[in-house]
């Protein structure tokens, strides 16, 4: 079966899914990836025998995924082995150590023992939060193109539970009463690189999620689903070119019609996937001009998510932490805005420690350990010159962690290690402004005024990635593929329809009795 070629400009997690899922629909797909790796942001980074995920280091709802390959009949089970973290993390608040887990009783009785008398509120939070996932999701599986798509009755049905004009952090003072508990169910909304205080209420969902469906660690790092997905493509005779850059989009007559690579060389295809970081793509992958809806000024005018720090050292020591720890600031409200609204560095950051040795060994050798630390930070809107600062933030971060009973002398073990920047996501990652989750999940970014999964300014160009709808974060991303995805073959069948109506209507002749 052969429906016709593909091109996919970013071989991230959305870009992968759906080159899988349209090589698995019998469309001829290659994917142009610029850095030597598949995965961008979710890719492997390898320090001699250390290997890091680059970003993010969890599995949420691997249901997801399941249905993804199921639907090109694979199991992903064939190819990723998934352990389920149990607690889901430690989030430390000075001396408390709060570990949940997806067990409700268990984590009822440990927010009765740390933070008495909210037990009830987090039950009542997860009945609540259900009953709204149940209306919201499938918001988050079909398109919004426009106004049109709002009068529908799932629609209407979900208005209610969205809470699209509260907080996060208002949300949760519903249901709890000590801040410490509502930071550890607020904190979710740094996934999305927002602050919690600003972030819509929406998105209580994610810490819901978390503690419904749980969090998974595939052996070897999150990197290993891009991997599995990439092998998929290439078993359907797909093709993932990395060390590929891709200079232009093609646009003809108002269609895309195909790719020109950095080298020169022109690819026709009858559709193009961006997977590109989306400000990105748009300033530079379109010849100046083509664009009015997503100008370069226009683009400047978005709101954008904050940045990280990361550190990725390989220690030659092992460490006593859990799998995920995050380190809350003292003071953590004063943290969040010092960082979102000014736009400068916390003397007093927070900081999430993930040490998948913990469960995995295939990570570092023998007796030492694979370390990865975040830092939220400012995005490049800031005034920060990240050449001087960075090394400063480095010694920040290290003298932070050292304050840890298991990561003591920390800094005298690193025998090998790299570091980003918002600097170095922008200039060697290609993210705008080195806003690492990409667009910002404010209400005027949201749904049909998020850009659509159908290319407004080009026919036949399809976005997928954190910079459409339906958002940022792995599980909706990979919707946004499969969304993206169903809209390109629905298009090709009405397409497919119309050319044998009229090849029908032709051969009948004028008067329905065959052509003379």
């Amino acid at each position: 079966m052969d429906n016709g070629t593909v091109a996919v400009v970013g071989a991230g997690p959305g870009g992968l899914a759906a080159a899988m899922l349209l090589a698995g629909g019998g469309y001829r797909v290659t994917v142009y990836e610029k850095q030597p790796q598949a995965g961008g942001r979710t890719s492997r980074l390898e320090l001699g025998p250390f290997r890091f995920d680059k970003g993010p280091t969890f599995l949420m709802m691997p249901h997801l995924l399941e249905e993804l390959f199921a639907a090109v009949d694979r199991s992903l089970h064939d190819y990723v082995e998934l352990i389920e973290l149990d607690p889901l993390y430690r989030l430390q608040f000075g001396e408390l150590h709060f570990e949940p887990s997806r067990d409700p009783a268990r984590t009822r009785e440990l927010i009765e023992r740390h933070f008495p008398g909210n037990g009830a509120g987090y039950l009542r939070f997860m009945r609540d939060e259900e009953a709204k996932f149940r209306r919201v999701s499938p918001l988050l599986q079909r398109p919004f193109a426009s106004p049109r798509d709002y009068i529908a009755r799932d629609v209407f049905a979900a208005l209610p539970r969205l809470h699209a004009t509260d907080t996060v952090y208002g949300r949760l003072s519903r249901y709890f009463t000590d801040e410490r508990l509502k930071y550890a169910f607020t904190f979710q909304a740094k996934y999305l690189g927002m602050s919690p205080w600003e972030c819509p209420g929406t998105f209580t969902m994610l810490s819901y999620l978390e503690h419904r469906y749980g969090l998974f660690h595939p052996i070897g790092g999150v990197n290993r689903v891009c991997e599995a997905m990439a092998q998929v493509v290439g078993e359907y005779g797909g093709e993932v070119r990395t060390a590929t850059p891709v200079r232009r989009v093609l646009v003809r007559d108002g269609r895309a019609c195909g790719v020109e690579l950095e080298g020169g060389e022109r690819v026709a295809a009858d559709h193009v996937v961006l997977n590109a970081d989306f400000a990105t793509a748009m300033n530079e992958l379109f010849e100046p001009g083509q664009l009015r809806k997503y100008t370069p000024e226009r683009l400047a005018a978005k709101k954008y998510s904050c940045s990280t720090c990361m550190l990725y050292l390989g220690l030659d020591m092992e460490v006593d932490m859990p799998h995920h720890t995050i380190l809350f600031a003292e003071d953590y409200r004063r943290n969040v805005e010092e960082m979102m609204r000014g736009r400068r560095l916390s003397d007093d950051p927070s900081i999430y420690v993930h040490n998948p040795g913990r469960t995995d060994p295939t990570l570092a050798p023998p007796g030492q350990t694979a370390l990865y630390a975040l830092m939220p930070v400012p995005n490049l809107e800031a005034e920060i010159d990240w050449r001087e600062e960075g090394e400063r933030v480095r010694a920040r971060m290290l003298a932070r962690l050292e304050r840890e009973p298991g990561l003591r002398g920390l800094a005298s073990r690193i025998v090998r290690e790299a570091m980003i920047t918002p600097l170095g996501w922008r200039d060697d990652h290609g993210v705008y402004r080195g806003a690492t989750f990409n667009l910002a999940h404010s209400l005027d970014q949201m749904m049909m005024l998020r850009p659509h999964n159908r290319f407004q300014e080009a026919a036949n160009c399809w976005l997928v990635g954190g910079g459409t709808h339906p958002g940022s974060g792995l599980p909706t991303i990979f919707e946004s593929a499969r969304i993206s995805v169903r809209l390109l073959m629905e298009q090709d069948r009405r397409a497919a329809r119309r050319a044998g109506a009229a090849r029908r209507s032709a051969a009948s002749g004028p008067h329905g009795k065959g052509a003379v």
